[in-house]
């Protein structure tokens, strides 16, 4: 080889290296730059500043004396993948920023970021999160878990990876109060931890309202000490039924039935778990209809005199309460007693949708009550069935939710109203909060795709809901004046579970349309952006990924047109 050929490839290998070299820094920058706005539900303002914060293993935390446990759910995450073991000291002087560390503080917090906001400050040398409250803080711990590199998420030791989180300034609350998720337990039954899978990934996506859809006609899923037929009986079904191979789900007793049920330490259990994640959680028992799982345990608070057996497939069915039946009023009035003292919150959910009243026409009592109350109709004897029920849940100290068809006959002021068919502006011009579910926009268990073909089995009967429609969903109805917008208390999304057997069917169907509902309830509306969104998301499926959760991947592989132009 001459000389000349020789510098000639010397060269080439020079430019070669010096161009990798480029490309190396680049892409590091890109990925910092990429994680600093790869935060889903996007924050309300967030800037960008030159430098990273090093997490290493003599990085200390440090916490107010009032922020232990928001503290120990950082440590617990960041440990696992990372090996820091991050010890937490509570003694620090004022809430200023130390060097080295990640100070969490309400102290000199903004109190006009309202009891959800927080500030992110994040230099080269030290992390603050400042809220003036622990759902604040905690907030800003799921936000910067999402700075850090996806792996985070991992829950076996990472050595590849470099533990940097950017730079940056975030102020950040949330647009609605209410970003909740429903799951139905009754159709396909859910074990504890499994409820706790969704718990986990709703608090990284900043949601705080569990709706967990106790009973209906195809099974009874909570412990009531009174009335132990409940759970002997209505709780389970002869089979998983809905035309699944019984393989699909392992929900089966010892005896072959299909079902289960939450003792009442089950629910303490899980209501502790989700107020650990500042998730409030909101039990439903239907009433006055899809009640055929409770009357085949005592048919006779039943209009018809039956028998009854869980159901097993999809539909309306007749199995209703009689509200003529004083014997029924008390069994539902001892269920809401033993019911209240177990969920803290605000709510119950009383349903109160799709209720056959055909069997109140030709039920005497029904008729006779009717009459000496002086109601003209059915639907006038729902409403005061409503108005009953709704009495005995405020003499447990709780405020009464259900279905849009509530609202049918007046509702004492505190009352709620869940609008999945309508009825927004007329809740709100008659002083009740509302929550938005409409079907169109918040049926998770509707197909993602128009092509069926393609899809795990759904429900056919509404939709497709694709990622991009989920998106470009507006929980503020256009309807409902500005005077009256404060009691649109946000929305949320339904996982009915007719055609969902087992988790990772159900998180497929949750996931990401969760991401998207996630951001339209928290973000501002004006800074909701398709492509960015869609970008972010490409790095948050990896988070997804780390977590075991079974998202549909064609959402993200192949995106979809953008619908908010």
């Amino acid at each position: 080889m001459g000389v000349a050929s020789l510098k000639i490839k010397t060269k080439k290998m020079k430019s070669k290296i010096a161009g990798l070299i480029f490309l190396s820094l680049t892409a590091t920058i890109f990925a910092a730059n990429t994680n600093t706005w790869a935060v889903i539900p996007l924050p309300q303002k967030m800037a960008r500043h030159a430098g990273v914060f090093k997490l290493t293993a003599d990085t200390r935390l440090y916490v107010d004396s009032g922020s232990r446990a928001t503290g120990k759910s950082l440590t617990e995450r960041l440990r696992p993948s990372t090996g820091y073991p991050l010890k937490t000291s509570t003694k620090f002087f004022g809430g200023a920023a130390i060097p080295g560390g990640i100070l969490l503080t309400t102290k000199n917090a903004d109190t006009n970021l309202g009891p959800e906001g927080y500030e992110l400050t994040v230099a080269p040398d030290s992390i603050v999160i400042r809220a003036p409250t622990q759902a604040g803080l905690f907030y800003g711990v799921q936000t910067l878990f999402q700075l850090l590199p996806p792996e985070i998420f991992s829950t076996n030791p990472v050595s590849n990876v470099a533990w940097q989180i950017p730079c940056v300034q975030i102020e950040d609350w949330p647009r609605f109060k209410w970003r909740g998720f429903m799951l139905d337990v009754s159709r396909h039954f859910f074990s504890k931890s499994e409820v706790e899978t969704f718990l986990d990934v709703m608090a990284l996506h900043k949601m705080n309202v569990f709706h967990w859809h106790l009973t209906d006609d195809h099974g009874w899923r909570i412990e009531i000490k009174k009335y132990p037929k409940l759970t002997e009986v209505a709780a389970w079904r002869s089979s998983g039924g809905f035309g699944f191979d019984p393989k699909s789900t392992t929900a089966y007793g010892p005896d072959g039935r299909y079902g289960g049920f939450y003792t009442q330490d089950d629910i303490r259990d899980v209501v502790k778990y989700a107020a650990a994640r500042h998730i409030t959680i909101v039990p439903e028992i239907e009433m006055p209809g899809h009640a055929t799982a409770a009357l085949a345990a005592y048919p006779q608070l039943g209009s018809t005199p039956g028998p009854f057996a869980p159901e097993m497939t999809a539909g309306i069915f007749n199995g209703i309460y009689n509200p003529a039946n004083e014997e029924t009023l008390q069994f539902l009035a001892d269920v809401l007693s033993e019911v209240a003292p177990l969920f803290p919150g605000k709510y119950i959910h009383i349903g109160g949708d799709e209720v056959p009243k055909e069997s109140w026409k030709t039920n005497a009592a029904c008729q006779a009550l009717m009459k000496r109350e002086g109601l003209k109709n059915e639907e006038e004897l729902q409403s005061w069935f409503i108005r009953r029920i709704e009495k005995i849940v405020n003499a447990n100290g709780h405020s009464m939710i259900g279905w849009s068809e509530i609202l049918q006959g007046g509702l004492a002021k505190n009352a709620a109203v869940m609008d999945w068919i309508g009825g927004a502006k007329e809740a709100a011009s008659a002083g009740h909060d509302v929550v938005m579910t409409p079907t169109a926009y918040c049926y998770f268990d509707f197909y993602q795709s128009s092509n069926h073909v393609a899809e795990p089995k759904a429900a056919a009967w509404g939709g497709p809901l694709t990622l991009n429609k989920m998106y470009a969903f507006e929980p503020m109805p256009t309807n409902v004046p500005p005077q009256l917008q404060s009691h649109i208390l946000g929305a949320q999304g339904n996982l009915w579970t007719e055609q969902i057997p087992n988790l990772k069917h159900a998180e497929y169907m949750t996931f990401p349309r969760a991401c998207a509902l996630a951001e339209v309830t928290w973000s501002a509306k004006d800074s909701r952006d398709w492509d960015d969104f869609m970008r972010r998301l490409q790095i948050h499926v990896r988070r997804l990924d780390e977590l075991n959760i079974n998202y549909r991947h064609a959402a993200v592989e192949t995106p979809e047109p953008n619908l908010l132009k």
